[in-house]
């Protein structure tokens, strides 16, 4: 399902961002797919910490295999044994364990997200071990489906941005947000066809 606002920010990012508007022409016929239980976009995002979309694949269809299907309370039964035998470092077992014990416990208020800003959203999933702020924002991305975030750590960001931008050259924090001020209420948009700039294939968390 298209978010309901992309068609709108393609054609606002084409007219503020000519070359923002010459990679959307790229990818005429794809768009963000949000995905739909906040549980496993956070545990897709664990584990896919710092390891390669094809190995987080192998890793995640063998956790669903062996907490099917993957739940808090399916996940929370496992022992660190069994998630290790997913494949998942012990450091990434503990961190799902301490994920599904706060869904479990009420301590996230998942039904509350929706009405809440960006930033209270971050605030409440930093809580959790493991989840730091790029995870939070994959979350608002591709979960919540927030338009405006700029996930400035995110290297397939800034490598984007160096390659579209500044022809290869390197980029401070301060200088993507400089870049970005032209995407503005659409930053999630405009990081997302960054992304397909460098990868036509969608990634999803």
């Amino acid at each position: 399902m298209k978010p309901e606002y992309w068609e709108r920010a393609k054609r606002a990012l084409a007219r503020s961002d000519p070359v923002m508007g010459g990679i959307i022409r790229r990818f005429p016929r794809i768009h963000l797919a949000p995905r739909g239980d906040a549980f496993q976009t956070l545990a897709r995002a664990v584990v896919g910490q710092q390891i390669s979309v094809k190995a987080a694949q192998s890793v995640w269809e063998r956790l669903a295999a062996a907490a099917a299907p993957v739940t808090p309370q399916a996940v929370g039964a496992l022992e660190v044994a069994a998630l290790r035998g997913c494949g998942l470092s012990a450091r990434k077992a503990e961190y799902l364990g301490d994920l599904a014990r706060h869904f479990l416990a009420g301590s996230v208020h998942v039904q509350r997200w929706p009405a809440m800003s960006d930033e209270a959203v971050i605030d409440e999933l930093l809580r959790v071990r493991g989840i730091g702020r790029w995870t939070a924002e994959m979350f608002l991305i591709f979960n919540l489906l927030r338009p405006d975030v700029l996930p400035v750590a995110d290297l397939g960001l800034q490598k984007a941005i160096r390659v579209a931008y500044r022809n290869g050259r390197a980029i401070s924090e301060s200088g993507i947000h400089r870049v970005a001020r032209a995407w503005r209420p659409w930053r999630s948009v405009a990081t997302w066809y960054l992304w397909r700039s460098l990868d036509p294939v969608p990634v999803e968390y």
